[in-house]
């Protein structure tokens, strides 16, 4: 694994989370690597009054890129690094597997060598599929129409997630950390440390916990899963700089955006 930021380096470089205000979001895929390697970032939409005004310039259908010379981003989340980019300029990514893949080596939150960058790499991807299909549980006709326009679609759509998405995946995720128990005990996916594969798999998993508490509760009961409830998720909590977030003010709590709580979409 890639040695971790230290206390020092907290201040350089300053990377910029450019996402919508008020909910966790994409975003905190970013956030929690960010906040495990105890690296410095600014959010600066959730920071001060007029942040948003540096998130609607990302989806403006008209640009063909910035002064920095970045191409156009399609929508939040992004990132800027100053001095990172072209000719010294700022850089400026999007797509959120696109950033947890640049911030990894930088920040030290994903392992040193080739194939164990792959492999977290691709536990990461399978998460964030895990993540799309959460949000079409709510929104499973379109995307712009609210939720109330496509209920009983919703529900038909909750019930297979239920039954046999959920199972998949989890399964996925408790045969890796199985595989992985003897370096990393149950607590890590890859090797012996935390990488943005944790926190990845992690935020979905407490998404998913959080969207569907009976679900869960169900399948805990019938000791389902047993690595992933009883060390991943509550040791992940424990970890340094993990604990201080989620027990700060920076942790976002879940309102309506990816990982929604409708009672009559839950077992």
């Amino acid at each position: 694994m890639s040695t971790p930021a230290t206390k020092k380096q907290r201040t350089l470089p300053q990377y910029e989370l450019l996402y919508w205000p008020g909910i966790p979001g994409r975003g905190e895929y970013i956030r929690l690597a960010l906040e495990a390697a105890g690296v410095s970032y600014s959010d600066p939409a959730n920071e001060t009054k007029d942040g948003i005004s540096k998130i609607t310039p990302l989806n403006d259908k008209k640009t063909t890129g910035d002064e920095d010379g970045n191409p156009p981003t399609f929508s939040p989340p992004a990132m800027r690094v100053p001095g990172a980019g072209k000719d010294g300029k700022a850089l400026l990514i999007h797509q959120t597997p696109n950033i947890l893949m640049y911030l990894g080596p930088h920040i030290g939150m994903v392992p040193d060598d080739e194939l164990g960058r792959l492999h977290a790499n691709q536990m990461m991807l399978t998460a964030l599929d895990l993540s799309n299909e959460t949000h079409d549980t709510h929104h499973p006709v379109a995307v712009m129409e609210h939720y109330e326009n496509q209920k009983e679609e919703s529900k038909r759509k909750a019930k297979d997630f239920r039954e046999s998405r959920i199972p998949k995946f989890f399964n996925y995720f408790e045969r890796i950390l199985k595989g992985n128990e003897a370096e990393g005990k149950g607590k890590y996916l890859v090797g012996n440390k935390l990488s943005y594969a944790d926190t990845t798999v992690w935020q979905v998993i407490d998404g998913i916990m959080f969207a569907y508490p009976n679900e869960i509760a169900a399948r805990k009961g019938e000791g389902e899963f047993p690595l992933i409830f009883d060390t991943f998720h509550p040791s992940f909590k424990e970890e340094k700089g993990i604990k201080e977030y989620l027990a700060s003010k920076r942790r976002l709590p879940y309102s309506n955006g990816l990982y929604r709580l409708y009672p009559e979409l839950d077992r």
